[in-house]
């Protein structure tokens, strides 16, 4: 299969952006205030929203390690209450209470 030419003026928009450069020019003052103030309210949604997104999967990520750790805590202790291990043990090992103790 042959590579086919890739001209950097019309395969990458040149033409486009700088089209959309003309336009803008064409603008008056308020029409392009009006234009500047959408294209930033326009940026700040995006960063808000990539924000938003970050710190969802940050949450996330580490509610899935800290229930990790407990599902973790909950298998140790059921090995050791299947042992015989005193559940005083137990206890102080895990730190869960009695009670979650009861429920294994």
């Amino acid at each position: 299969m042959k590579a086919k030419y890739i001209n950097p003026f019309t395969d990458f928009g040149f033409k486009k952006i700088f089209g959309e450069e003309a336009e803008l020019a064409k603008l008056g003052p308020a029409d392009l205030e009006r234009y500047e103030y959408s294209l930033k309210i326009f940026r700040d949604n995006k960063n808000t929203y990539d924000y938003a997104v970050d710190t969802a999967f940050d949450e996330g990520k580490m509610e899935g390690i800290l229930e990790g750790k407990m599902d973790a805590t909950f298998e140790v202790a059921r090995n050791l209450k299947a042992l015989g291990i005193p559940l005083e043990i137990i206890i102080k090992t895990t730190g869960l209470s009695a009670s979650e103790l009861e429920q294994l």
